[in-house]
């Protein structure tokens, strides 16, 4: 009975997050930011998600696992937790499987369980076990081992297991958001780089507000940035690292660079260079420092993004007179366009998966998010407000981030699922603008281990 029945379906529902209560709230950010609310929104009669019953875990820090797994599941929107005060059976312990028939009575068609071992070293193992009721079978077991502090990691990894063993699609939970955070006034606005746990958790300022931030991007590796970033007097492109915070600049260009994005294999920076107010798409070889022109026509050419072959680049470009969307090989041959319907096409981004490419499409006075085929087939919105921007896709490629401003002028980051029908304020509530979302993240570096246990039920 596996989830992949609802994916096809595409299920979503407005109840999705109300267990998500028992997660901790989301630090603040900033003095006075409001805790955060949870809340899907659902514009149309879908499929029930998927009933999954999630008994907190026993030992150290096992409540709050628990709650961070319930909120992390049931914010995909294709998973709702059932609320435990309707278990019929406690106590449950690794050693031995759940009395079935206690669960199927209560409609839970997995139920999910574990528990923290302190071991003498400080370090913790935290095991668990994911079972079908219905078919009497357990689906995957695992153990992590990792210091006390990395409870919160764990529990994203399992998420992103149970996901994954449920949908057949990789997870999203253990990944950070890169974004540019906001405050003060439209007239005297502070623009920071900032990282966020894709959950809300762990927010934290990467540069002091001197500068003007715009378009951060991660490379393949979750290490790795590039971000534009504005002086009093200068544009420059940056590559950051996270672990060490050592910054570079890409070096000084004849006119004003914008827009950088890695290619897929971190070997290669995209980005414009405005000349006599004309821009044009370039590519840097981040070996050797060798600078190559991609476009040369008399149109604005901007926000170019890689295939994840690295073989092609979407861009837009006005050279028809309003801003489309073009394809090109990524030796700049090619160059054709992809858009078609009315309106202004911006800030495309390929998925990671190679099958769509997002945009921004503005039209009557409305922003859209949107994504279609690469070859320009098959465009279809999935969000649409006064104005939002900006979309980067999950790992996974079936989530987007985006930034959504309302028409009081606060601008807060959103996120919407492949189907449209699962949309929602992202977990981190405070004031932000161009997110771009990480690759899943590499194991922590204090020892963690992963064991896999016996799998009973057939795929």
């Amino acid at each position: 009975m596996r989830l992949n029945l609802l994916l096809a379906g595409v299920a979503a529902v407005a109840t999705a997050v109300s267990s998500a209560a028992q997660a901790q709230p989301t630090p603040q950010i900033q003095p006075g930011q409001a805790q955060p609310v949870q809340d899907v929104v659902v514009d149309e009669g879908v499929l029930r998600p998927f009933q999954i019953a999630i008994a907190p875990f026993s030992g150290p820090n096992g409540a709050q696992i628990s709650g961070v797994l319930t909120s992390d599941l049931t914010r995909s929107g294709y998973f709702e937790a059932i609320n435990p005060g309707s278990f019929l059976e406690t106590g449950l312990n690794l050693a031995n499987a759940p009395n079935y028939p206690m669960w199927t009575r209560i409609g839970a068609q997995a139920v999910l369980y574990g528990a923290v071992t302190p071991r003498p070293d400080g370090r913790n193992d935290v095991g668990f076990r994911l079972y079908d009721p219905y078919r009497q079978c357990q689906l995957v077991s695992y153990q992590f081992t990792a210091t006390a502090e990395q409870w919160r990691r764990i529990a994203h990894k399992i998420a992103d297991v149970v996901y994954q063993r449920m949908t057949g699609e990789s997870g999203f939970f253990d990944t950070r958001i890169l974004y540019v955070a906001e405050s003060g006034t439209e007239l005297n606005k502070l623009s920071r780089l900032a990282i966020v746990d894709q959950d809300g958790f762990n927010p934290v300022f990467l540069t002091d507000g001197q500068e003007t931030i715009l378009t951060p991007r991660f490379s393949s590796n979750p290490d790795e940035i590039v971000y534009m970033a504005l002086g009093r007097d200068y544009s420059r492109i940056y590559l950051y690292n996270l672990s060490t915070g050592r910054r570079e600049s890409l070096g000084q260009f004849d006119g004003q660079a914008l827009a950088p994005r890695y290619s897929a294999d971190g070997s290669r920076v995209a980005f414009s260079i405005i000349r006599g107010g004309n821009a044009d798409v370039y590519v840097m070889n981040l070996r050797t420092r060798q600078l190559s022109r991609l476009t040369s026509d008399p149109g604005i050419d901007t926000s170019p993004s890689f295939s994840p072959d690295g073989r092609q680049i979407v861009f837009n470009s006005d050279r028809s007179g309003s801003p489309r969307l073009y394809v090109m090989n990524a030796d700049g041959s090619g160059q054709r366009p992809i858009s078609r319907g009315g309106g202004s096409y911006t800030a495309p981004a390929w998925s990671p998966r190679g099958d769509m490419i997002a945009f921004t499409k503005s039209q009557g006075g409305r922003f859209t998010i949107g994504v279609m085929n690469p070859d320009g087939s098959g465009e279809r919105a999935l969000s649409s407000s006064y104005f939002e921007e900006g979309p980067s896709w999950a790992p996974n490629g079936r989530y987007l981030m985006f930034a959504r401003q309302t028409r009081g002028g606060s601008t807060n980051l959103w996120m919407v699922d492949l189907s449209g029908r699962v949309i929602a304020q992202s977990a981190y509530q405070g004031r932000g603008s161009d997110p771009a979302w990480s690759p899943l993240l590499d194991a922590p570096p204090t020892n963690l281990g992963l064991g896999q246990g016996p799998d009973s039920c057939p795929a």
